[in-house]
């Protein structure tokens, strides 16, 4: 038995049994009773979630991510602590990888801990819905604690997401080279996620509104690697594109290293843009062209949010989706 089970007993919000808990002067003495009943009833004991912000409280948040080496969850992560420490929150860090059963374990571990609330940074954690088996545990992780998903999307009671629009900014960078005479747009992704689907989607989407075919020799997964992605286009002879739209800047990088190698002028022969606008965008020759979605933005959202819940509040978005944004650079023409 947990908050969660509680409330959906008593037919209240997460955050009034936590004010019940609290004995918050916000909650009448009728609802407090019926509250209080049921806890009674069922032998709950408040854990440090349903104290919120009460004196039992570890004031501790638990983030986890694949891949702290990654540039852009390091950024992430090193914003979501700063905030957190301007709260009076500790940390604490775990890097799952990619496997179910390891981000599983690692969620259980912090659990564990004790922990107020857990942040979850990467759209591998993301998921369909409640259909979706591999993303139980997220769901079940979030009867015991708030649960902010950064970069994904993820619908379930208690689960606060805080996403760019991928969809839509694939969507417009495609449709923008198209518009200017390209007819072969190259697709590089490395993985499969649900961020990565939802700039296929827009990739995909973009090509049938303007009438182009989808090429399946067009969609190439490749390990983000720089000098990989360089070799297998070089490798690739029978590969004809005009075009790139890459799912990372990594890979775009990879892309601009075969231009160079194949002496093509950049973005006259060769249109590319990458994603997450990174250090690399800039470190690139040319510059490169990068879709920002303004990772910083996407944390703070999430750790105002989990204030406010924390703080009881009931009326909190749980679904913040913000649009991304192209930066321009020298490796496009539109």
């Amino acid at each position: 038995m947990n908050i969660y089970d509680i409330a959906e007993l008593a037919g209240v919000s997460i955050a009034t049994v936590s004010r019940v808990v609290n004995d918050s002067p916000r909650v009448s003495e009728k609802t407090k009773q019926k509250v209080r009943a049921i806890m009674e009833e069922h032998g709950y004991t408040p854990n440090v979630f349903a104290r919120g912000l009460g004196l039992d409280s570890m004031k501790t948040i638990g983030i986890l991510c694949p891949d702290v080496s990654d540039a852009y969850m390091a950024t992430a992560v090193a914003h979501l602590e700063s905030r957190m420490h301007e709260h009076g929150y500790d940390c604490i860090l775990c890097c799952s990888g990619f496997e179910q059963s390891v981000k599983e374990k690692y969620v259980s571990l912090l659990l564990a801990k004790r922990i107020d609330a857990l942040i979850m940074v990467g759209s591998t954690y993301a998921g369909t819905g409640e259909s979706d088996k591999h993303t139980q545990y997220v769901r079940n992780a979030a009867k015991q604690v708030p649960v902010f998903l950064i970069n994904g999307y993820l619908d379930g009671e208690n689960i606060y997401c805080a996403y760019g629009d991928d969809y839509q900014a694939t969507y417009d960078v495609a449709s923008q080279m198209i518009e200017t005479g390209r007819r072969r747009i190259l697709f590089l992704c490395d993985s499969h996620s649900y961020s990565a689907n939802q700039k296929l989607a827009g990739y995909e989407s973009a090509l049938k509104a303007h009438g182009l075919p989808v090429l399946g020799d067009l969609k190439l997964y490749v390990k983000n690697r720089i000098h990989t992605v360089r070799d297998i286009l070089l490798e690739r002879r029978d590969l004809r594109f005009d075009s790139v739209v890459a799912t990372d800047d990594g890979l775009a990088v990879g892309a601009i290293k075969y231009a160079n190698t194949k002496l093509l002028k950049v973005p006259e022969n060769l249109c590319i843009t990458g994603f997450n606008n990174s250090a690399l965008s800039i470190c690139s020759d040319p510059e490169l062209s990068s879709i920002d979605n303004r990772i910083e933005e996407l944390c703070n959202i999430s750790v105002d949010n989990m204030m406010k819940i924390l703080l009881g509040e009931e009326e909190v978005n749980r679904n913040s989706r913000i649009p991304c944004r192209l930066i321009k650079r020298c490796t496009t023409d539109f």
